[in-house]
């Protein structure tokens, strides 16, 4: 029998979950869950394929992900049969079929991600775990001026984890913002790839700056040493959020747009 390629758009709460990807160790993780979720669905085994794997307590409004299956259902059977059969701090947010040349990972054009901040003087409780907390005054204007030195293609060895497996530690920064609503500082960035812990690490340099701790020319410093030893202390994982993927439009994959969102 033939296989049909899916793919799904999926939402998830990072907190309750050791990362996106399956351990050996049976410990609660994204993938283990979708996969679990979808085979009952199929009611054969899964597979599932990601757009960008993401840390401890990292957060998704928008990833996406495709597998094979011999199974054949309704777009509508895979987001419900998968809704009603996973952890309820995953949602699948639609299913489409897609060509075989497809492929959630290789296929993407960038991807999107941005880190939100709480930023007061009094720890934020509703919101604990969505949010990164700072008591920092954080000037969000240097943070701006600091992150135009990160734009285009860099060597982002100094902004990556130690432990990075990535060939190359060239990127392509597209888009680096930071803007204030309110009591959240917002950080949006948008590149062709990215490497472990790279957001993370750009985040912590900049809230630096933005406390006034550093001057604005530290992010080109730091990316100019190429050596992670001498960059920012990784921003924790709870304000981190995948916002989605950008791929060729003919494959004719929905785009959630962040106006849609919490934050």
């Amino acid at each position: 029998m033939s296989t049909t390629r899916i793919a799904l758009g999926v939402e998830y709460d990072g907190q309750p979950f050791c990362g996106w990807q399956r351990q050996k160790d049976d410990l609660p993780t994204v993938q283990g869950a979708l996969e679990a979720g979808l085979s009952q669905v199929a009611n054969e085994p899964v597979k599932i394929v990601c757009a960008g794997r993401t840390d401890t307590g990292v957060h998704a409004c928008a990833q996406v992900i495709h597998f094979d299956t011999r199974a054949q259902r309704s777009e509508r059977s895979w987001v419900f049969g998968a809704n009603a059969n996973i952890d309820k701090a995953v949602s699948v947010l639609w299913a489409r079929p897609v060509s075989t040349d497809f492929h959630a990972r290789f296929s993407a054009l960038s991807r999107r991600y941005r880190y939100v901040i709480a930023n007061r003087r009094v720890r934020p409780s509703f919101a604990a775990g969505r949010v990164s907390w700072d008591p920092r005054p954080l000037d969000e204007h240097r943070m701006q001026q600091a992150a135009l030195h990160l734009l285009g293609e860099h060597d982002f060895n100094a902004y990556r984890a130690a432990a990075c497996q990535a060939h190359s530690p060239v990127r392509t920064l597209h888009r680096l913002d930071v803007q204030r609503k309110r009591d959240l500082v917002i950080i949006d960035i948008e590149a062709n790839a990215f490497l472990h812990h790279m957001v993370r690490n750009i985040a912590g340099v900049l809230m630096a700056i933005g406390a006034g701790e550093q001057e604005v020319d530290w992010s080109r410093e730091v990316l100019e040493a190429r050596d992670r030893r001498l960059g920012g202390v990784t921003a924790p994982p709870h304000g981190l959020y995948f916002m989605g993927v950008e791929y060729p439009s003919g494959f004719e994959i929905p785009q959630v747009s962040p106006t849609q969102l919490v934050w």
